[in-house]
């Protein structure tokens, strides 16, 4: 079949509820470029050398609500492999921008059709939700919440297989959803509200239970405030040292990584007076006791002023503070910024852009004069007013799990900003709907991973292939080996495990340096 990158030759697709009004053909030739696996979650690193596809972006409005939605798909001119693989997003992004196009282009260099959505938000510089997030002062943009949240993404799903059909004359053979983080929670959204969109579904670090977890994000600068104190970086950077310190081993194995979070009883507030040479100052300190009640309360999760439990807080052993630049992995939510000796907080961009323009919808509202009465009502209130819309926590998967769908993903354990007691949360809350969660949901918990990518664990490239195998073949994935270079250079060998199980070392032997995955087993 002669291939035809041409507006004449391809159908427009129908998008019940919407209109299309604008439809871009135009052929890429000879394309190339190096798509990192830091953004092509659960792939290795993937170069697209003298790739041809056709560009189709469909532009579409809901009528009556204002929006342009713009969908991105590409479709390889050559070396089809009968295959879509969707790319989410990140942050308050939908997946139509520079780190999804790295994903698409490791897509496109595999042979995927892919495509990515902009669900209607206009791009700001740093990727934030000021410019779109509010229709005027006091009224949070909902239209554009939504498609944010769900609508967009069943309708990216309607569009590209369209597009897939009319270019090359039949259906994808199977269809694939990848993200982490925001595109995590997009994957999750999809098998809970859409769930005849995908086949397999590859949902990394969700933001999931966003409300609660939005909240949490927040806290830790709470604290900081209530204690009128905001430590240098370096005195949160000891208190992490000595975390790791003590619950290292706990796995039989001194590697920098807290692998046993579960069994690690370290108290932050056993570590005050402890001294330590900070960079940030050049001098000889000792940790405060605010500094180890920053660390506590982080890594515990926030809770009402009378103690009741809100949400989770990071695991033990997770970054706690960072440089604060954008679009880095380098970040903690007890971040700090100095100038002349003289320190503030930093919030993430998370749990105070949600409380300005979502509850409060303020764009004057300042988190600097925030109580813990108000974090309380505020908290409540987001889960009031947007639980159904975004909350992305609904655990009955009963129509994915029926039509044959697969669920696979990663989370770090030291992920700083998406703590992985709410994945397994969410996973123990549908195992209580479906006994059987594991025949069509596997979370890999990865140790010492950081936010999606980074830290000292190593990030997976093979778990996209697992889930890809157990959808085609039925490859149950039992296990997956994970090889990662250490700080030194040095490769090492773990084995991640599906949630509830964990990795144990089955040998007596502590060089770290000469481990292989087969020395490990799935407890």
């Amino acid at each position: 079949m002669s291939l035809s990158c041409s507006a004449d030759a391809i159908s427009q697709p129908a998008i019940f509820g919407g209109k299309v009004i604008d439809f871009a053909v135009s052929l890429v030739e000879n394309y190339n470029f190096e798509a990192k696996s830091t953004l092509y979650y659960g792939h290795p690193t993937t170069v697209a050398e003298g790739v041809n596809f056709c560009n189709i972006t469909v532009t579409y409005t809901h009528p009556g609500q204002n929006d342009t939605v713009h969908v991105e798909t590409w479709l390889p001119m050559d070396n089809f492999n009968g295959r879509l693989q969707s790319i989410g997003g990140g942050g308050w992004v939908a997946g139509r921008y520079p780190p999804g196009y790295t994903a698409m282009s490791g897509a496109i260099s595999e042979g995927y059709a892919t495509s990515a959505t902009d669900a209607g938000l206009q791009l700001q510089m740093d990727y934030g939700p000021d410019i779109w997030a509010l229709t005027s002062e006091g009224n949070p943009n909902l239209y554009l919440l939504q498609n944010f949240a769900a609508v967009s993404l069943g309708e990216q799903a309607i569009i590209a297989k369209g597009l897939i059909k009319s270019f090359y004359g039949e259906a994808p053979k199977y269809s694939y959803w990848s993200g982490c983080s925001q595109g995590g929670r997009q994957g999750m959204m999809l098998a809970q509200r859409y769930p005849e969109a995908y086949d397999g579904i590859h949902a990394c670090a969700p933001a999931i239970s966003w409300n609660q977890f939005f909240m949490s994000t927040f806290w830790p600068q709470l604290i900081m405030q209530e204690l009128d104190y905001f430590p240098y970086p370096c005195e949160m950077n000891a208190v992490l040292a000595e975390a790791i310190e003590a619950c290292d081993g706990l796995d039989g194995i001194i590697d920098g990584i807290i692998s046993n979070e579960d069994a690690c009883d370290f108290d932050p507030m056993d570590v005050v007076g402890k001294s330590f040479n900070c960079s940030d100052n050049a001098k000889n300190m000792s940790i405060s006791e605010e500094a180890s009640k920053i660390a506590k309360a982080t890594w515990s999760g926030p809770t009402t002023t009378d103690g009741k439990f809100i949400w989770y807080g990071p695991n033990t052993g997770a970054q706690l503070s960072g440089q604060s630049l954008q679009l880095t992995n380098d970040i903690g939510l007890a971040m700090t910024t100095c100038t002349n000796g003289t320190c503030q907080g930093a919030p993430v961009g998370l749990g105070e852009v949600w409380i300005k323009y979502w509850i409060e919808a303020n764009p004057d509202w300042s988190y600097k004069n925030m109580t813990r009465e108000a974090f309380d009502t505020l908290a409540h209130e987001a889960v009031q007013r947007y639980e159904s819309v975004i909350g992305t926590n609904d655990p009955d998967l009963t129509a994915f799990y029926k039509k044959g769908g697969k669920i696979l993903g990663y989370h770090g354990t030291h992920d700083q900003l998406i703590p992985v007691k709410g994945t397994r949360h969410y996973y123990n809350k549908v195992k209580e709907m479906i006994p059987e969660v594991a025949s069509f949901y596997r979370m890999f918990e990865v140790p010492g991973l950081l936010h999606c990518s980074g830290g000292k664990g190593g990030q997976p490239t093979n778990t996209f292939d697992a889930l890809r195998a157990w959808v085609e073949n039925g490859t149950v994935p039992a296990e997956l080996p994970h090889s990662f270079k250490d700080d030194n250079g040095d490769e090492q060998h773990r084995l991640l495990c599906p949630y509830p199980q964990k990795a144990w070392l089955k040998i007596s032997d502590t060089d770290k340096a000469g481990y292989k995955s087969t020395d490990f087993v799935c407890v």
